[in-house]
């Protein structure tokens, strides 16, 4: 049976491997499209946010004495890579991606509330605040995908209607 602090411990390190998995699918998404100047804008704007976040929780689990884990930052890279590569595959690949995309985020809010409740048990009142602040950009992100998935669907099978238009990506 795991301590408090070892389940903590493991959280952070699944939340970073998670953040590491969320850049390899924001960015390969976002080299893809081309059609969907908006889509691609705010896919970049939330891959730099990724990157910032890994790099936080990082520093949190280090502040703790311990480290992130290779084999699982590895297995969430590869898993993205996969979905990527299975993306491509598809003719409606920025719709099922935009899907995928808001699917990813409520994981990524409800492992973040998740850390902020274990961070307030065990006191460590600084990586409540660093998920907290997460936890908005994150809640943030989901709102946007939500709130545009009608318009990007609607402008999707405009496109695929329109022989000249790519629709895809």
């Amino acid at each position: 049976m795991a301590t408090a602090e070892e389940r903590y411990m493991e959280w952070l390190r699944d939340a970073h491997a998670m953040e590491q998995q969320a850049e390899t699918m924001l960015s390969s998404m976002a080299g893809r499209i081309q059609n969907y100047p908006d889509v691609r804008a705010k896919i970049e704007m939330h891959l730099d946010q990724t990157r910032s976040q890994a790099a936080q929780i990082e520093r949190c689990i280090e502040r703790r004495g311990g480290d992130t884990s290779t084999l699982k930052d590895i297995a969430g890279k590869v898993m993205a890579f996969g979905q990527g590569v299975g993306g491509m595959m598809m003719g409606d690949e920025i719709i099922k991606g935009a899907m995928a995309s808001y699917a990813f985020e409520q994981l990524e809010v409800a492992t973040y509330r998740v850390l902020i409740a274990a961070a307030d048990k065990l006191g460590d009142t600084e990586t409540s605040t660093t998920c907290a602040n997460i936890l908005r950009e994150e809640e943030e992100m989901a709102r946007w995908l939500l709130e545009n998935l009608g318009n990007l669907t609607e402008r999707y099978l405009e496109r695929e209607e329109t022989p000249e238009l790519e629709a895809q990506t």
